[in-house]
């Protein structure tokens, strides 16, 4: 008898991105098709142009601002089961921002499940991460290298607020550099509005409506302007995306003190090589740790591994876990590394 070709992947790498040829979707293209559903939303993630949108019902309004307010989006609940196509599709918090989810895939008794951007930390600013049940994973590996392992939030949150206060003393504003959307909102969350007043660049500011409007705990904020430098210069701290860095606008707040919330920060030098103050270990991205606990309670038997050091996570599932891993490639940017970061993850690893 012939030799039954094997079935193809439910899930597979295309030029447009995942592809789901039962269901006739994409998750998270990169160019324009009929219909995307989208993890979360991060520009990298979520783009414009896109015939209709699927995505979780909290992050409706966050996907709305990054592709455009005339766009055709549909909002979905956390755990709800919806045919497309010959599949079945749902919706888990994903952990990563407002919103953020896990796609999970089923067609014929097989499950698929495609992370997007997660974090398992607990997170006030948005929904938890919940381990969803699988035979293959797609997971993000933007810290799968073993140096990656994050410190408490909790911890984190004690030193940022020792920093301002520590700052305040000294006359110095505090200048705390994050990610616009989700980690602006998750360091506002773990603020001591006791300490002083709390300022937030525009491009934050745009965004905290939808968090407030979720019911996320948000504390009292002012726009850092020239109308409230002389509220917040000296006493205050700024919550600010790093592009604002080097400009006209962050000179208003001199003197000031320079920090930085980023996963990079765990690496040796880089907050010296980029000329800031203090450095804070907080990622909106999974863990070493977290991303093989994901793995386990998943189940899966096959790990698709995107977005991040996928080479050595695979190689290291292979020989440790002895599971059918592979690489998947990828146009996310996700929490970008500096160069610098480079040279000293390097000697993380090899020293």
């Amino acid at each position: 008898m012939p030799a039954t070709s094997p079935s193809p992947p439910l899930i597979r790498a295309t030029t447009h991105g995942l592809y789901c040829e039962e269901g006739g979707f994409y998750i998270d293209p990169w160019r324009r098709v009929d219909r995307a559903l989208i993890t979360h939303g991060h520009s990298d993630h979520a783009r414009s142009g896109m015939g209709n949108y699927l995505t979780a019902e909290p992050g409706v309004n966050v996907v709305r601002e990054r592709v455009g307010q005339e766009a055709l989006i549909e909002g979905i609940r956390f755990g709800e089961r919806r045919r497309i196509g010959s599949v079945t599709v749902s919706f888990h918090p994903a952990g990563h921002l407002l919103g953020s989810a896990q796609i999970r895939v089923e067609h014929k008794g097989e499950a698929w499940v495609v992370t997007g951007d997660y974090k398992t930390a607990p997170d006030v600013s948005c929904e938890q991460f919940e381990p969803v049940r699988c035979d293959t994973l797609i997971t993000e590996s933007t810290f799968g290298l073993p140096v990656y392992r994050w410190p408490s939030p909790e911890e984190v949150f004690r030193q940022v607020n020792q920093w301002w206060a520590d700052n305040q003393s000294e006359g110095r504003t505090s200048v705390l550099f994050a990610y616009a959307l989700g980690k602006a909102q998750r360091v506002l969350c773990g603020l001591d509005p006791s300490i002083g007043p709390i300022g937030v660049h525009g491009a934050v500011a745009r965004l905290n409506p939808h968090y407030r409007a979720a019911g996320r705990p948000l504390p009292e904020t002012i726009p850092a302007n020239a109308d409230t430098r002389d509220t917040l210069r000296g006493k205050g701290l700024i919550v600010a995306p790093g592009s604002a860095r080097n400009t006209p606008w962050i000179r208003k707040f001199a003197p000031y003190s320079l920090g930085f919330a980023s996963g990079w920060m765990t690496v040796r030098g880089a907050r010296r090589r980029q000329a800031l103050d203090r450095g804070f270990v907080l990622s909106d991205h999974v863990d070493w740790p977290g991303i093989l606990q994901t793995i386990e309670t998943s189940g899966a038997s096959r790990v698709g591994v995107t977005h991040g050091y996928a080479a050595p996570l695979v190689r290291w599932l292979r020989e440790h876990k002895s599971l059918d891993a592979f690489e998947v490639p990828t146009r996310y940017v996700g929490e970008a590394e500096p160069e610098e970061a480079k040279t000293d993850r390097k000697e993380e690893t090899e020293g």
